[in-house]
This record gives structure tokens, sequence and C-alpha cells, in this order.
């Protein structure tokens, strides 16, 4: 491209046409979402008169680090305003004007609301490097940072803030093909999962195969991946098992793999592919090279589908769907600040619940801990049942705008 920046990057720089009307849409999920905030969704009676409940509140003040999809912008304020927090926005250099319209743009609408409306300042831009080394010093300030991009940044920002960290870092996302899986499921899996969008980071990044699976079924999902302009780097059993007539006419397109493909996130169309012995293999190798975001498996076998399941330390573990799925607005969200691999707090796509944490409310009437010690009281811990009502005790609007205009 004459701007210098690659085809992939060029796609996510876009928010044109479809992109657009996309982004506008995400918004209106967002907006569709029941006020989460203030929702009870624990009720217990500790004693006669004593009361604790467990209430949903905003986490704060979030910093979001993101590298490109100038959209993520607007997706990312729209959920953290849902949730009553405040939000700090720094995006990549390459669509720093976009960013800077598009963040202008939303506080220009907070501005023009009336009455007890989250303030403009409830969400921020900043752009230069010099201001995210600030943000990470402002633990006293900032209650979370959420960087979307590569492992690079994610251990950047880690080593470099005390501020907790939420990663979203790469998508090394992999369909594993076992023995028992159906050759239509597999052909269809594994096109939509590398070709619907390979620059997205739930893009399958490699095709590992069942040996049983080489004479078969492979050959026919290879040749719907080349159909569709993939370039596969194969291990040397499944470039074996391609017939010749197809590997020749395919030179161009196929490749040996080695180890570094498959801890790559190519992010366009490019899938490393691996033979496995069993489904063991699988998870064994997805375990140690993903990125633990999301995996699949396609089987028609139960047993293969449970141990896979089970043992697939992933954000996402999907049985005959496409890793594609793996989306906020997919998920029913409305839309995602990003996709946690964490193995606290959140996981997986990051809607509004993933920007929410909770208090304890003790309600009580002179209650004094002293009398269960000694005896004269006891609990009771009677788990209670929550009407609409009640789970929505605290859900008060002017509550929820006054909790953003703070944090901001």
């Amino acid at each position: 491209a004459k701007t210098g920046l690659d085809a992939p990057l060029l796609k996510r720089l876009d928010v044109e046409g479809s992109k657009f009307d996309g982004m506008l849409s995400k918004v209106d999920d967002v907006i569709a979402i029941a006020d989460p905030v203030g929702q009870v969704s624990l009720a217990t009676e500790l004693d006669d008169g004593l009361t604790l409940e467990r209430i949903a509140c905003p986490i704060g003040v979030i910093a979001i680090i993101f590298e490109s999809r100038p959209e993520a912008a607007v997706q990312i304020s729209a959920l953290a305003l849902k949730s009553a927090n405040a939000v700090i926005l720094k995006g990549g250099k390459e669509a720093i004007n976009t960013n800077a319209a598009l963040v202008a743009a939303i506080q220009a609408g907070l501005g023009s609301l009336k009455g007890d409306a989250p303030p403009p300042r409830s969400v921020q831009l900043v752009a230069t490097r010099e201001e995210v080394s600030t943000l990470l010093g402002m633990h006293h300030k900032i209650d979370l940072i959420v960087p979307r991009g590569s492992n690079a940044l994610v251990a950047h920002i880690m080593a470099n803030t005390r501020i907790p960290v939420m990663g979203h870092a790469d998508g090394i996302c992999a369909v594993y093909l076992d023995a028992a899986a159906d050759e239509t499921k597999a052909i269809a899996v594994a096109v939509d999962s590398k070709c619907d969008y390979p620059v997205a980071c739930n893009a399958a990044e490699s095709l590992l195969v069942h040996e049983a699976l080489l004479s078969s079924t492979w050959p026919a999902v290879a040749t719907a991946l080349l159909d569709k302009g993939v370039d596969l780097r194969c291990d040397p059993r499944s470039a074996k098992a391609l017939p010749a007539g197809l590997a020749f006419a395919r030179a161009s397109q196929l490749s040996a793999a080695c180890e570094a493909d498959f801890r790559t996130e190519f992010g366009d169309l490019i899938l490393a592919v691996k033979t496995v012995a069993s489904v063991q293999e699988a998870v064994a190798h997805i375990n140690s090279h993903s990125s633990h975001h999301t995996d699949c498996i396609v089987t028609e076998e139960a047993a293969a589908a449970a141990h896979f399941s089970s043992y697939i330390d992933s954000a996402g573990v999907y049985l005959n769907a496409s890793t594609r799925f793996a989306d906020g607005q997919r998920y029913g969200f409305g839309a995602e600040v990003g996709v946690s691999t964490n193995r606290i707090h959140s996981r997986g796509p990051m809607g509004v619940e993933g920007l929410l944490i909770y208090k304890y409310v003790l309600r009580g009437s002179g209650h004094i801990a002293a009398d269960y010690s000694a005896g004269r009281r006891s609990f009771t811990h009677k788990r209670l049942s929550l009407t609409p009502e009640a789970r929505s005790r605290w859900a008060e609007p002017k509550l929820l705008l006054a909790l953003c205009a703070a944090a901001a």
C-alpha cells in the first residue's frame, strides 16, 4: 500500500461502509442490555434482622490500550458508560485522527444530554507514549488496565505498572479435526474459522488433523482451504497425504511448517497444519502452543468432545462450531472490551458484566459480633429468594450516573 502499511493492518483500520454500520449496531445492542449496575445477585439472612446482599458495582476508572481497530473506541466507550465506569482510551498511532474524531463525537453526545447524565470527561483519549507512561504510574487513580494487542504490548504493560492488568493478547486459535469428525462439518468449521475474517483475534491459525483422516477427510478440507486462497504450512505427514495432483497444482500455496508457525498469529490467509495421533496429543499441543483464547474440536464422538472440553485451558472451548463465534456481540453481550485470557475475575469476551465487580451490603439493627462469639445469638445463614424487585433494589439510574461522574 502507498501508506507503507500491510494489508491486514489496513483492513483493521477501515471503518467505512458496513464496518461503520456494524459499529453503530453494536452500540444499539449495548443500549438494549438490561442495566446491570446495582443488581442484587445474592441475598442471605445471617440472623433475624441481619441481611447480607451482594451488589454489582463498577470497577471505576479503566484504561484501555489498543492497537489499530478504531471501532474499538466506540464499543469500549458504550460498554464503559453502560457499566457506569469512566474510561481512558489509547489507540494505535496509525488511527490517531480517526480515534480523535470518534471520541470527540462521543464527548459531544454526552455534553448534549440534560439532567444527571455522565459528563463528557467520562470518556477520554490519550495519544502519546509519554501519556501512557504517566497512566501506568497512576495506580491511585486508575483501577484497571486492559491492553488489547500483541503479547509484547501486554508484557510491557504488566512489567511497567502496579495497576491490575486484564490481558487481551494474541489470538492463536486452533481447530482440531478428530478421528470421528464429520467431513462436511470439518470443511465448514475449518474454512469459516480461518477465512471469515482472517485478521481477527478469533480466527484459526493452526489446524490439527488426526492421522486417521489423512487419507480421507484431510484432502477435502485442504482443497476447500486452498480454494479460498489459504496458504498451508504443513508438517511432513499432512503434506505427504495430499494427492499428488493437488500438491502440484497448488505448489505456490504449500510450504513446510516450522515450530514457530504454531506459535504465530498470522492475521492473514495462512494456516499451520499438524498431524496428531489422538485427542490427548491434540490437547497437549494446543495447551502448549495456543494463546488460550479459543480452540475448537470437530467430532461426532462424545468421549473425545468431553476430553477436549475438560482439558483445553482456554477462555473458549468449542465443539463443532467455528472459532469466529468468540465475540461479545455474538455471545449476546452487545459488544466487548476485549477477550480476556486471564484466570481471574473475567475470562473470554468482556462485555458489561466483565466491567463490574461487587460489594457486600449488610443491614442490621445494632447487631454486634460479640453476641455470636459468646453464644448469645446464632447464625441462621438462610438463603433468600430474589424477586425481580429485590434484584434491582439498588439499580437507581441517578445512582449509576453519580457513580460514573465520580469515577470521571
